[in-house]
């Protein structure tokens, strides 16, 4: 799925699609994984934020930058997921800080759904049947491409114009 978003709305339309994929996903036996991979403000945060809504978090959504983690419980009975995860790689410089952060714990239980953006800086860590989102500036300046890889999680490396 691909999708161009030039405002906050349009971001939110392709978070509620996600979190309809996410809704109808069967569960394996470990946590769902959302890789979100893109630029500096290439609009991966802003899509976080509005995933989050659509999954039910009512608490404030900001970017785990400096604390890595953050977490949020889900009581909503559409979706298969107790506990959402939001972490920010970006500052990682390997797979092992991850350890740190008891991030095997977290893959374990399959109640979860692990947002991580700059996952491209940990990917020898993530499962592979994960999702994976991939960010692109458009051609205007509050465009944004946002291209939804729900089959194999690998990413495309060319730009999507």
């Amino acid at each position: 799925m691909i999708f161009r978003s030039n405002s906050l709305s349009d971001t939110g339309a392709a978070a509620r699609s996600l979190a309809e994929v996410l809704r109808k996903r069967p569960r394996g036996r470990q946590a769902a994984v959302v890789s979100l991979i893109g630029d500096l403000g290439s609009g991966k945060t802003t899509f976080v934020k509005q995933l989050a809504a659509a999954l039910g978090v009512r608490a404030r959504v900001s970017s785990p930058t400096f604390l890595l983690l953050r977490s949020f419980k889900l009581r909503n009975p559409k979706f298969p997921f107790k506990k959402l995860y939001h972490l920010d790689a970006y500052r990682l410089k390997n797979k092992e800080e991850l350890v740190a952060l008891g991030f095997s714990k977290i893959l374990s239980d399959p109640g979860n759904l692990v947002l991580i953006e700059w996952a491209d800086r940990v990917k020898s860590a993530l499962p592979k049947n994960g999702i994976r989102l991939d960010f692109y500036h458009g051609k205007g300046e509050n465009e944004r491409i946002i291209k939804i890889n729900i089959k194999n999680g690998k990413r495309k490396t060319s730009s999507p114009d």
